[in-house]
C-alpha cells in the first residue's frame, strides 16, 4: 500500500511538496538514491535490484528533464488486469522514462501491470493511471492546489479500478484520513535547498511522515508491518520527501521506520 501526499500551493516560495512512503515485500532488495543509470546519468532515485528500476525517479533539471526545471515521478502498483507473464515489462522504467519527459501513452501499455505514476514539476502535479488488460485505458488527472493523496486505488482512492478487498480498501481509507487531518493541522513547510537539516527543512511535518507515533500494525499506520504468513512481512522499506520550485528541488531520503528527530535522514546530491 504505498502512499503520496502532494501539496500544491502555486503562490508559495516552495509550491510542490512530494511526501512518500514506499510499501513493498521486505525481502525485495534495494539500494538507496544514487545515479544508478548510465544510460540516464542525471537521473537519481532508489535502485530495485530484482527489476533494475525504480519507484522514484528525479531529474533535478536541465538537458535531464527536457530543459524544464525539476520533474520527479513517483510509481505505485495498481490494481486491475495483470499483463500476460512471457510479455511482461517491469513497471519500474517508467519513472525514469517521466522523468526525463518521455511519452507514457506511446507505450505498449499491454505489457505492463497496473499503475499510478505521479508526476510532479514546480507548476502542479499530474496522475496517469493504468488499469491494465487488452483495450484499456491511460487515465491522466491533475491534482488541484491543496493537498491530495494518491493510493493504489489511485489519486483520492477513485480510480476506475479499484481492489476488491474490503480489507485493503479500509486500511487505506484509514491512513488516508489519518494523515490528511494531521498535515493541515500544521504550518506548511517551506523546506530550503541549502539547509543540510531535514529536521528543520521539514518541520512539523516530518514527525507526521514518520509513523505519527501509530503503531506499524495499526489500521491507520503510514509506516507498518503486515504478516501476511509463510514468511511474508510487507511493510514500508523508505520514505521520500521533495521540495520543487523554480530555484530547484530538494530531496530527503530516510530507510523506514524513520527517527522523527531527523535520525537516519540524509539530503539526497542531485
Amino acid at each position: 500500500m504505498c502512499t503520496a501526499f502532494v501539496s500544491i500551493e502555486p503562490s508559495a516560495a516552495v509550491p510542490v511538496l512530494l511526501l512518500s512512503v514506499r510499501d513493498e515485500y521486505m525481502g525485495r532488495r534495494w539500494s538507496p538514491p544514487g545515479h544508478h543509470w548510465p544510460a540516464q546519468p542525471s537521473a537519481v532515485g532508489g535502485l530495485d535490484l530484482v527489476a533494475g528500476g525504480t519507484w522514484l525517479a528525479v531529474e533535478p533539471g536541465g538537458t535531464g528533464s527536457g530543459g524544464a526545471g525539476p520533474v520527479a515521478a513517483y510509481l505505485l502498483n495498481g490494481f486491475g488486469t495483470s499483463a500476460p507473464e512471457a510479455a511482461r515489462l517491469s513497471r519500474g522504467e517508467l519513472p525514469l522514462l517521466a522523468a526525463r519527459g518521455g511519452r507514457i501513452d506511446t507505450l505498449d501499455l499491454d505489457r505492463y501491470d497496473p499503475f499510478h505514476l505521479v508526476v510532479v514539476r514546480p507548476d502542479g502535479a499530474r496522475v496517469l493511471s493504468w488499469g491494465g488488460g487488452t483495450g484499456g485505458r491511460l487515465v491522466e488527472v491533475h491534482l488541484p492546489t491543496g493537498l491530495s493523496v494518491v493510493l493504489n486505488d489511485g489519486p483520492e482512492g477513485l480510480a476506475e479500478n479499484r481492489t476488491a478487498s474490503e480489507r485493503i480498501r479500509t486500511l487505506m481509507a484509514a491512513r488516508a484520513d489519518h494523515f490528511r487531518t494531521r498535515f493541515e493541522a500544521e504550518p506548511r513547510p517551506l523546506p530550503s535547498l541549502d539547509d543540510p537539516s531535514t529536521e528543520r527543512a521539514w518541520g512539523a511535518w516530518l514527525p507526521i511522515v514518520t509513523g505519527d507515533g501509530l503503531p506499524l500494525d495499526a489500521p491507520a499506520a503510514l509506516v507498518q508491518r503486515r504478516d501476511f504468513g509463510n514468511s511474508r512481512i510487507w511493510g514500508s522499506s523508505s520514505i521520500s520527501l521533495l521540495a520543487l520550485g523554480p530555484e530547484g528541488v530538494r530531496y530527503d531520503f530516510s530507510p523506514a521506520p524513520a527517527g522523527a528527530g531527523g535520525d537516519g535522514w540524509r539530503q539526497v546530491e542531485l
